[in-house]
């Protein structure tokens, strides 16, 4: 690899926390250096996030992309919900895919919107993943959680409980087989898995519940048959503290709660969202808007530090291999 990646970053809501972490990140001198950062926004959001955070725009070494959703010198007020800020937010993630999928950009991270302004302006949304699968044509997406300990996989995230506890044997191998094969990328090695239960004490072999017997083992048997090391179902309600004890690398978690309480325990600031199954790579903070504290300077950059690394290092990692095949191919 003879470059730096480049990486777009959508700035999420404008009312919210994501501009602020954003420059504040990239004001550190460790975190400007990974990538060549391409920070796409309306002008107007970046300009008040930078003036309540006392930094200068032109100091800090990124490329600034203009988005054109936004009145100019309208100002921004913080924490409102709203449909605009709801739309601009959308559009600044649909533009960085689009740079990723065009080559202009090696990955993307992406920073926190609200799903209800975003409803507001009229565009039914579920999520960050969901609608990057949608614009790169994926037929299937999946959230991986990582933090330095442990990681985690999420058979299905933004459904109704109810919804999610329909659990399907295909979508579970396929979540095991995508975790395998983002853990076995990041570790170098092959990923030791272990699998939740739906139900507690992982259905008791049947008294709460019969998913584990009619799906989940079934699912376990065909990923074992695929080459891929896995153990369960486990009970949820220890698989976690076994995973930090550092018994497995990877856990595939029955759906969004089952998997995001206890990761968000272990290392709210530190632990970061990975889509899985898109074509591209992108990375976000696991943490929302926080509209109650945006323009107030208080926001806390170390999630959005930890993405931003990850997606260097990750996008890093692919030009490596993209560089070494090349080499392999001139050969």
């Amino acid at each position: 690899m003879n470059r730096l990646p480049r990486i777009a970053i959508s700035v999420g809501d404008p009312a919210g926390v994501g501009a602020e972490i954003t420059l504040k990140a990239l004001n550190d001198p460790e975190i400007a250096d990974l990538a060549e950062w391409l920070v796409i926004s309306d002008p107007v959001a970046l300009e008040a996030a930078a003036a309540r955070c006392g930094i200068n725009l032109e100091c800090l070494r990124c490329t600034r992309v203009a988005a054109h959703n936004l009145v100019p010198d309208s100002g921004i007020t913080f924490g409102l919900m709203c449909a605009e800020y709801g739309q601009a937010a959308v559009d600044y993630v649909r533009r960085a895919t689009e740079m990723c999928l065009r080559g202009e950009a090696d990955a993307m991270v992406t920073a926190p919107l609200n799903k209800e302004s975003v409803t507001l302006s009229g565009r039914p949304f579920t999520g960050h993943t969901e609608y990057i699968a949608e614009l790169t044509g994926a037929r299937e997406s999946r959230m991986l959680l990582v933090s330095e300990r442990l990681a985690t996989v999420h058979v299905s995230t933004h459904i109704a409980l109810e919804e999610a506890c329909r659990v399907d044997r295909q979508r579970i191998v396929r979540t095991i087989q995508l975790g395998c094969e983002a853990m076995r990328w990041m570790l170098g090695r092959t990923p030791r898995i272990a699998v939740c239960g739906l139900n507690p004490h992982a259905g008791e072999h049947g008294l709460f519940g019969k998913q584990e017997e009619t799906a989940i083992e079934p699912a376990i048997a065909e990923a074992r048959s695929l080459g891929i090391e896995c153990a369960g179902p486990m009970s949820p309600d220890t698989i976690f503290v076994r995973g930090m004890r550092g018994e497995f690398d990877l856990i595939v978690a029955m759906y969004h709660d089952q998997g995001h309480i206890p990761m968000k325990l272990l290392d709210f600031d530190a632990t970061v969202n990975v889509s899985l199954g898109i074509p591209i790579l992108r990375t976000s903070v696991d943490h929302g808007t926080a509209f109650d504290i945006a323009g107030r300077n208080q926001a806390n950059p170390a999630n959005m530090k930890a993405a931003m690394r990850l997606a260097a290092r990750m996008a890093a990692g692919k030009l490596a291999l993209g560089a070494a095949r090349a080499n392999a191919a001139g050969n």
